[in-house]
Formats: structure tokens, C-alpha cells, sequence
């Protein structure tokens, strides 16, 4: 007999997990910043493109951390680190960097190749991608709005115009990450170089296919609308004060763990009592474990006395 049982779904309020993708110079940091001030007050900002997003500091406040090297596992410690901070906003810009940049998945996967020998490439990948299925899912987990810019690589084919020239013209727009990363996110905006947002997916139907000339706060105040129209429901950052609190018994981590896991948060990334970067998911096991633990010396207390 299975354990499988389905439920009425309902719509629940959530929080925002936009990916905005575009050539260089397309204004992809400067849009990211105007929707991310737009949706929260306290906005975190992890820079990987040498400090060019302070220039738009007299414009947008917001605090921010560079990176030079990309590995998915600092990733998800800074993203530990925000949670804990208690940004509202999440802005990754950009994304790709942990994909090609100095320590990201391919160069992950480069040296994993080189330690398996030639030939290796399928054990290679196997060996890398849990850690880039961790990132990605720490970051949907995000107890707050998540804003992630992605570059991408313009495909031209050389045609014959109604003149008999050979012109160029594009044919697609292709994310510098991994195939289909963009199906991750609840709205996907293409933007192109006169900063033009074209919204190629959505699942807010009032967004779907819209064409944003220099996208602005309206934007992020229609995303939001998006948003709010739902059942309150609880954070990763809520789960995290429920488990850590001083009284919680193991019967509750129980429940708060099968909570999180149907939210699927349980891969959101916290910092633990000590400090150290962990999952939701593994510190409520732990939780609970040390309250079994802790339970059972005292019926042993108990029974020694009676």
C-alpha cells in the first residue's frame, strides 16, 4: 500500500524568482536594481562583474559583495548568510559566472574529468552536478524576493534580403548556464541593447509576452500584485526561528520538517547556531535528533528516581 494522498491545491503567496537575460550592455545589473528596490526595502546584491553595480549607488540603495571566484558551494554559503541577515531582496548578478567563471560548473567539472582520467566526462558531470542542483535549489529556497541576471550569446544566420544582400539576422538568445536553466524561474525577461524587456516566460498571466520599454517600478509593482494574490504562508527564514527555538520537542521538528519539505524548502540555505552554513533540511534532522537524544536521558532520569 502506497502513502501517496492527494490534496486540494490552493494558491499560496510567494515571493519573486525573476531571471533577467541579455547581451552585454543591455542593462540587465541596472534593471535587476530597479525591480529589486522596487520589491523589498533591504536589497543584497553578490557582484561577480569587478564592482560595476556600485555605479548605480547614488541611485539605488542597496549593500553588496564581490566575488572573484564562482564556485555553487559560495554561493549558497552567501545566500546562508543573507537568509540570516534578513534581506529582503536577493540579486545575483550575474549567474552565468558560476557556470564559466573562475571555480564554476564547467571548471568544476574540467577538474573532475582530469582527476577520473580520459574518457571521463559522463563521471565527471555526475561527480559536479549535485553541487550545481544545491545552488540552484538554495536559491529558489530564498526566504526572500530573488532577482538573477544571466548572460547570454547572440546566434545570427547570414540570409538573402528582398535586395540580394547577405544580411545578418539573429536568431535566438541563448543563457550562459546550463540547458533549460531558465525553467527554474516564475518570470524570465529577455532584454536586448535599446533596453527593451520582452517577458518569454511567466507564470503570472497579466505578465505573459509583454514588451517593457526601459522597465521600471511598474514592473515589480505588477509582479507583487502577482504575488500577493494568495494564502500567507510561511518562509524559509520562519522555519528556521520555529526549529531553533529552545522548547521545540522532537514531535514538532517532525511536523516542521514534512511542512518544509512539502514547500520544498527544505534546501534553503541557514546558518546554524554555530555559525556554519547548512540546509533548513538538515538542521531541523539535527534539531531533532538532539531532542530525541535529550528526551529519552530524561525518562532515563525519571525512571532512575522512581
Amino acid at each position: 500500500m502506497n502513502t501517496f494522498t492527494f490534496a486540494p491545491a490552493t494558491k499560496e503567496q510567494a515571493k519573486a524568482r525573476i531571471a533577467l537575460t541579455g547581451p552585454t550592455g543591455s542593462g540587465k545589473t541596472y534593471t535587476a536594481l530597479v525591480t529589486g528596490t522596487a520589491l523589498g526595502e533591504r536589497v543584497a546584491l553578490v557582484d561577480t562583474e569587478h564592482g560595476s553595480a556600485s555605479k548605480y549607488a547614488d541611485e539605488f540603495a542597496f549593500d553588496t559583495l564581490q566575488l572573484t571566484s564562482f564556485e555553487p558551494t559560495a554561493l549558497i554559503d552567501v545566500l546562508a548568510v543573507a537568509a540570516h541577515d534578513g534581506y529582503d531582496v536577493m540579486i545575483v548578478d550575474s549567474l552565468s559566472h558560476f557556470w564559466s567563471g573562475a571555480g564554476g560548473m564547467l571548471e568544476q567539472v574540467d577538474n573532475a574529468a582530469k582527476r577520473f582520467g580520459a574518457g571521463s566526462s559522463f563521471a565527471a558531470w555526475k561527480e559536479a552536478r549535485p553541487m550545481e542542483r544545491a545552488m540552484i535549489d538554495a536559491l529558489l529556497a530564498y526566504p526572500g524576493h530573488l532577482v538573477i541576471t544571466m548572460r547570454t550569446k547572440t546566434e545570427y544566420v547570414v540570409e538573402t534580403d528582398e535586395r540580394g544582400r547577405k544580411v545578418p539576422r539573429k536568431v535566438g538568445l541563448k543563457p550562459e548556464q546550463r540547458e533549460g536553466i531558465e525553467y527554474e524561474f516564475d518570470i524570465v525577461g529577455d532584454l536586448d541593447h535599446e533596453n527593451t524587456l520582452v517577458i518569454s516566460k511567466s507564470r503570472a498571466k497579466s505578465l505573459s509576452g509583454l514588451v517593457i520599454r526601459k522597465p521600471g517600478v511598474e514592473f515589480a509593482g505588477s509582479v507583487l500584485d502577482w504575488l500577493n494574490a494568495g494564502k500567507p504562508t510561511r518562509s524559509a527564514s520562519d522555519y528556521f526561528t520555529a526549529a531553533t527555538a529552545p522548547d521545540i520537542t522532537y514531535e514538532d521538528l517532525r511536523d516542521l520538517y514534512e511542512e518544509a519539505r512539502r514547500h520544498n524548502l527544505l534546501a534553503a540555505a541557514v546558518l546554524d547556531p554555530a555559525g556554519g552554513a547548512t540546509t533548513l533540511g538538515e538542521l531541523i534532522v539535527r534539531r531533532g535528533t538532539a531532542a530525541r537524544k535529550g528526551a529519552a536521558k530524561e525518562v532515563e532520569r525519571e525512571d532512575a528516581v522512581a
